[in-house]
C-alpha cells in the first residue's frame, strides 16, 4: 500500500517548519546568530519516503543551529564582570547543553568580530585599535564560556506549532490512503 496522502502531509509539515525556521533566522533579532547565512542555507528537510510501511522525515542543518535554538548554560557567570547566566531551562526539542571545560571555537568569534567591525579602543587616545580581531575573539570566547548562550527557539517554535496540527493531517491522509487502497481492490 502506498501512503501518498500521508507523505504529502509530512511534506507540508517539513516545508512549513523550514520556511518558518528560516523566517525566524532572518528576523533582525536573530541576525547576529546567522550573519553569514550558512545556517539559513543549511536548513532543509529530506522528502518523506515510504519504505516497508514506514514514512520518515529528516531535518538537516548546521550543527551549531541546535545550540542557537536550545541555548547553552555557561560554566560560571562569576568569571566575567557583571556576569549572569544566559542559558536558561527551556522546553526545546534538542535538549540541554552546557559548557563544562571546553570553550566555544575561537575562529568563528574572530570572524564575527571582523565582519561586524567590532574593535577595542585605546585607553590613552580613545581611538579604535586596528587588527584586534583575535583579542576580541578571545574576549567573546571567555564571555560565552562563562555566561552561555541565550536560547532563541528559532526552530523549536515552528516545529511545535506544525506538530500540533500534524496528527489531524496524518489521520486524514491515512484514511484517504486506506479508502484509495480499498477502491482499487
Amino acid at each position: 500500500m502506498k501512503y501518498k496522502e500521508m507523505i504529502q502531509a509530512y511534506s507540508a509539515f517539513g516545508k512549513y517548519v523550514v520556511q518558518q525556521g528560516r523566517t525566524n533566522l532572518s528576523k533582525k533579532t536573530k541576525k547576529p546568530n546567522n550573519y553569514t547565512g550558512s545556517l539559513y542555507k543549511s536548513l532543509k528537510y529530506t522528502p518523506p519516503k515510504d519504505s516497508n510501511g514506514r514514512v520518515t522525515l529528516t531535518f538537516l542543518m548546521d550543527v551549531y543551529g541546535m545550540f542557537q535554538d536550545a541555548g547553552v548554560y555557561g560554566s560560571d557567570p562569576s568569571l566575567v564582570k557583571k556576569g549572569k547566566q544566559k542559558g536558561k531551562a527551556t522546553n526545546t526539542i534538542f535538549g540541554r547543553y552546557s559548557y563544562k571545560s571546553k570553550m566555544p571555537p575561537l575562529k568563528p568569534m574572530m570572524n564575527w568580530a571582523k565582519f561586524n567591525k567590532i574593535r577595542f579602543r585605546d585607553k590613552k587616545t580613545g581611538k579604535y585599535k586596528k587588527g584586534d580581531c583575535k583579542a576580541i575573539g578571545f574576549w567573546l570566547q571567555k564571555r560565552i564560556f562563562a555566561q552561555g548562550i541565550t536560547p532563541s527557539l528559532w526552530f523549536t517554535r515552528p516545529f511545535r506549532a506544525a506538530f500540533k496540527r500534524l496528527p489531524e493531517e496524518l489521520a486524514i491522509g491515512f484514511s484517504e490512503d486506506v479508502l484509495n487502497y480499498l477502491k482499487k481492490k
